[in-house]
């Protein structure tokens, strides 16, 4: 089944209307556009990868940090993603890290992707993972269109560290 414009239009009408009866409705067509971007019988190159699809669909370490030491937030103004990476540090070491956000499927695979990279880093290498590395374990052909939305989380993660830097640095010159 081809998915239309339409289909998005009447997913869109039946979020607003009559939640509960018209709410198996929506969900079934998302069903289908699901399962047509994961099944394509044509030889086309899937849209995301496996990994990208289970990163987004059970995303780990989602969430909020009881009392973190650092965190911060970055958005993106033209997709309206929005990413908060949150890291408790322990020892120079990045001992927890958790994120919070709204985004697209790449934006909230990449995040979720990259706490598991950076959990039990070193703070001082954590500069050191690149945007090729985060991109090409998501394992999926990003378009250089959507390159802000894979690197959004890193740019929070890099934000991080440039505070800890310098809440480090303040307290060394006490």
């Amino acid at each position: 089944m081809a998915c239309s414009w339409r289909d998005w239009e009447q997913v869109s009408f039946l979020r607003r209307s009559r939640p509960t009866r018209t709410l198996n409705r929506a969900r079934t067509l998302i069903r289908e556009m699901d399962n047509e971007i994961e099944n394509r019988d044509d030889g086309r190159q899937r849209l995301y990868s496996d990994t990208l699809l289970s990163h987004f669909r059970n995303p780990r370490n989602y969430g909020s940090l009881p009392s973190p030491d650092i965190a911060y937030e970055e958005f993106n103004p033209l997709c309206g993603d929005r990413i908060r990476i949150e890291l408790k540090i322990s020892d120079n070491r990045i001992a927890a890290a958790r994120f919070v956000g709204d985004g697209c499927a790449i934006s909230i695979a990449a995040a979720s992707l990259l706490t598991e990279l950076i959990l039990g880093a070193d703070i001082d290498k954590g500069e050191a993972i690149s945007g090729e590395e985060l991109v090409s374990s998501l394992k999926s052909d990003i378009k250089p269109s959507r390159m802000k939305c894979a690197l959004l989380p890193l740019e929070a993660f890099r934000s991080c560290l440039r505070i800890s830097t310098a809440s480090g640095s303040e307290r060394d010159s006490k």
